[in-house]
């Protein structure tokens, strides 16, 4: 039994059963979450709570002003545009040439109830246009859901833990995969979740060239646009850029998230711009499930419509508001989002001091940033079992296990949540958990 905790072993226990828990350690964000929160209710003891990734920067008011405006304006009461408001299509491909220097017509750029359901659209089509290619790539560690997509689909999928083959290494272990000619589209995020690291142009261009070679469809998840602190990337219509594998392909498929770099998660609002060749490209074998082989009509007109119709009429001019506004230069992208990446070098320092090591702590041969996520480990622990022993000291996080890395040692840390006041508590809790597991 464990003694000299934060948490009362007696308590912990008590609400696993109740949660019907076998394993902590394996369990996913939301049963850990429930957990806490029973804990938290009873013991009145804040946890550090690293296990969700939910931003903690307050929605942008010109975003909610807006969609208050157009709410009463009467827009709830008819259906949205299924292809997206004219003015926020503009405004997305606006976007992406000022802060990616890629051009895609606005016909091209489709909000969607969030960029899980961008990537819901991107398997479902993707993965039926050509029977031979029925296996989704992942290049892990990646967000479980995903996965969960792909498996609901009826589609294979196999994975790559691109951490070990970084760089020039990329090249082989990837085409060794995908010349078997199995793989339909694959999928990463650029920055990471859950490790943050960020893929580099000689690796996206790797990417963009063996996809093109093998026929295969990369869907480049952005859900943290722009948050590699490391550069400036919030200058509109000036270099750096957000990198992207649209630059060495003109396949492709993007996905971005209003969640984290806009701080609107609640309203489910996203992303989805189709290159210019892909949305014009038949696939006979899209007409056993669509009336036309094109792959835009078959994704926007077919999978949007028959899934959501459409998003949120009156979420749909809140993005508007906020994409013209940072479009425009009159709000910064970057600046508001750096407090995550401040976070982060304090907490992870805190970690390291007691005794923690970073399980992804290199971007090829570059330390990695500092952003909403990072992973951690502790010597003589697996990653299951980390998480449920840090539970008792009023810390959570999630297990690397679910995210297609073979680092089973590691958790996965989100910063989002942690209020400065909460620092101390953690130095404290840190202190008390090395002191009980001396090295």
């Amino acid at each position: 039994m464990r003694k000299n905790t934060p948490i009362e072993y007696d308590v912990v226990q008590k609400h696993i059963k109740e949660c019907n828990l076998k394993n902590v350690g394996n369990a996913s964000i939301r049963e850990i979450k429930r957990l806490i929160n029973l804990i938290e209710a009873e013991t009145g003891i804040k946890f550090i709570r690293m296990e969700m990734g939910i931003p903690g920067i307050k929605p942008s008011e010109i975003a909610v002003k807006a969609e208050i405006e157009a709410m009463k304006e009467g827009v709830a009461g008819l259906y949205p545009e299924l292809e997206g408001l004219p003015l926020l299509k503009h405004e997305i491909s606006r976007f992406i040439k000022l802060f990616m220097n890629i051009d895609i017509s606005s016909q091209n750029c489709v909000p969607t109830v969030g960029s899980i359901n961008g990537a819901y659209l991107s398997f479902m089509v993707a993965g039926r246009r050509n029977m031979a290619k029925d296996t989704v790539l992942f290049l892990d560690p990646g967000f479980p859901v995903h996965k969960q997509l792909v498996k609901m689909l009826g589609l294979k999928q196999e994975s790559i833990d691109v951490y070990n083959y970084r760089g020039d290494k990329l090249y082989k272990k990837l085409e060794s995969v995908l010349k078997k000619g199995n793989i339909s589209c694959l999928l990463y995020s650029n920055p990471n979740n859950p490790t943050w690291i960020c893929f580099t142009e000689k690796e996206l261009e790797i990417i963009g060239a063996l996809s093109k070679k093998y026929d295969v469809i990369p869907v480049e998840d952005l859900a943290y646009f722009a948050m590699d602190f490391r550069k400036d990337l919030g200058n509109p219509g000036k270099p750096p850029y957000q990198v992207s594998v649209a630059n060495y392909t003109d396949n492709y498929i993007l996905l971005i998230s209003s969640s984290k770099s806009f701080s609107y998660p609640g309203q489910r609002i996203g992303m989805l711009a189709l290159s210019e060749k892909l949305s014009k490209t038949e696939y006979p074998e899209l007409t056993k499930y669509y009336p036309s082989p094109n792959f835009a009509h078959a994704l926007i007109l077919g999978t949007l419509y028959a899934t959501t119709a459409g998003t949120s009429h009156s979420a749909q001019y809140g993005l508007l508001a906020m994409l013209k506004q940072v479009n425009d230069g009159n709000a910064s992208l970057i600046e508001p989002l750096k407090q995550y990446g401040k976070r982060a070098e304090i907490v992870k320092e805190l970690f390291l001091k007691n005794g923690f090591q970073i399980v992804y702590d290199m971007d090829d041969k570059e330390p990695i940033a500092d952003g909403f996520y990072f992973t951690i480990s502790y010597p003589g622990y697996s990653g299951e079992n980390l998480v449920s022993e840090l539970i008792y000291y009023g810390i959570s996080a999630i297990s690397l296990n679910n995210t297609g890395s073979e680092r089973t040692e590691g958790l996965r840390a989100c910063v989002s949540l942690i209020s400065d006041s909460q620092i101390p508590d953690l130095e404290i809790r840190l202190a008390k958990f090395k002191e009980n597991n001396p090295l």
